[in-house]
């Protein structure tokens, strides 16, 4: 399933026969032409206005959802719809279209029907109505609904439901596949790790064996490695924690299943479910958790890599990151902008994880104390315990710091006493242990330590800059 909100797709492939026939053509096709195709295959020109346009809303949807669930990418196909009547609808290589029929369509291509609080496209399956039927539009149906005036709108309210509403003006964009350009374990920051959680959780719905992740967030955890590895087990698949393209796909593809997204009765994608919640690229001049994380990484590359400049881990993104940043894209092959795409950033966390793996995080802990991964709720281990006596230590001077339970989880418990640390300190609140915020806690543990303790109402070491993380 794609990830965010849909977009209406430049092209379409279509699979010229069954999806079982492994020997038919795939055709790319801009997307107004397959509609005005299809239609044309589907109805005819000489229709009521009104049906004309209901039809087309329907053979529009149907094609979204498709494209918007990744239907038949996630089966393993290379491409987005088949032309067979009995899986999808009819498109024929060559076949004129009739002039009413893509009048309608220019003005109306870029809209789709949706369930009232949903986002993803309504399957609106549909039929003749005469030699088949279905639990959708019926499209000789359609016909008798327009002569007796209903409008467009009213006539897929009778067929699908009065909680419809036809989404307007979606903008036009080339399909990316939702796969992330890099495999997702321990430590990744992306909106595809919360998009991974919430999948699971929901899968977890049908398959209980699957650990529930308790807080859904972009850092891939523990927590989140143990419900992949069970998923795995189930679904027969390679026990690695790691989410590489065919774990993903397969994620998608039960994901889909169990939330009948290829029904008319789905249970439907909330906004939540796929707003995205971090930038899909870092710029100079901007500030955040994900530049604050890529600094780190980039100051430990630079020990083992010295055409990479030394950087201060601040969490802005200013000339000397940028110029960090362009040197790493030019030792590794990537084109040298200077830009935090996507791309750059996976390629830094893999060059930094190949460098703690090969060194076994010894020179790299001693030159930076951070312990070299994002700690968020359902991190575990050594260095959430360390957290957690810090913490405690803390929270005997700062009141409104609560107490933790040492226990090595990062419970709610343990977020709420880090998010109340960052507000405090002057640190962008997050619940999220990165680089900057583990500083602040260790270097306030020190000074507690050591016995200087503060006056009421003093909070000397405070930040304050606003750095985030």
């Amino acid at each position: 399933m794609a990830n965010g909100t849909p977009v209406i797709p430049e092209k379409i492939t279509v699979h010229l026969g069954a999806s079982s026939d492994a020997s038919a053509e795939n055709l790319s096709v801009n997307f107004p032409e397959y509609v005005k195709n299809c239609a044309s295959c589907e109805i005819y020109p000489t229709w009521p206005r009104q049906a004309l346009v209901a039809n087309i809303y329907a053979i529009i949807s149907f094609a979204m959802n498709r494209v918007y669930t990744e239907y038949y990418r996630a089966r393993g196909y290379d491409f987005d719809i088949t032309n067979n009547t009995a899986e999808d609808q009819s498109y024929v290589r060559g076949h004129d279209y009739y002039d009413t029929i893509s009048v309608i369509v220019d003005e109306i291509f870029n809209s789709y029907v949706s369930r009232v609080g949903a986002v993803e496209p309504l399957f609106t399956a549909y039929c003749n109505g005469t030699t088949s039927t279905c639990d959708g539009l019926s499209q000789w149906g359609s016909v008798d609904l327009a002569n007796i005036g209903y409008s467009a709108y009213r006539i897929l309210q009778f067929y699908y439901g009065d909680d419809i509403e036809i989404v307007e003006n979606v903008d036009v964009g080339d399909l990316r596949p939702s796969v992330p350009l890099r495999p997702l374990r321990v430590g990744v920051l992306d909106d595809d790790v919360r998009f991974l959680e919430l999948r699971l959780n929901r899968i977890s719905v049908n398959y209980p064996a699957i650990p529930k992740i308790a807080s859904v967030n972009p850092v891939f955890t523990q927590e989140t490695e143990d419900a992949v590895k069970e998923f795995q087990r189930i679904f027969g698949l390679p026990v690695t924690g790691m989410v590489d393209n065919g774990t993903w796909y397969k994620i998608q593809y039960v994901y889909i299943g169990v939330k009948r997204l290829n029904e008319v009765l789905s249970e439907g994608l909330a906004l939540e479910d796929v707003e995205l919640q971090l930038p899909t690229s870092l710029n100079p001049g901007e500030s955040g958790i994900l530049i604050n994380v890529m600094q780190f990484y980039l100051s430990v590359i630079s020990l083992y890599y010295l055409e990479v400049p030394q950087i201060e881990v601040s969490g802005y993104y200013g000339k000397e990151t940028e110029e960090a940043v362009a040197a790493f894209q030019r030792v590794f092959g990537l084109e040298a902008t200077g830009i935090l795409d996507k791309e750059t950033g996976y390629a830094i966390y893999d060059a930094y994880v190949g460098i703690i793996q090969s060194v076994d995080g010894v020179y790299v802990s001693a030159q930076t104390g951070f312990p070299g991964q994002l700690l968020a709720a359902g991190s575990s281990g050594e260095d959430v315990t360390v957290l957690q006596e810090h913490l405690n230590v803390i929270a005997s001077v700062y009141d409104s710091i609560p107490a933790v339970d040492v226990t090595g989880y990062f419970s709610a418990k343990t977020e709420e006493a880090v998010s109340e640390f960052q507000r405090i300190f002057g640190i962008s609140v997050t619940g999220i242990v990165g680089p900057v915020t583990w500083k602040a806690i260790t270097d306030e543990y020190v000074l507690i330590t050591d016995g200087r303790l503060y006056s009421d109402g003093q909070y000397s070491g405070a930040i304050g800059n606003g750095e985030t993380n």
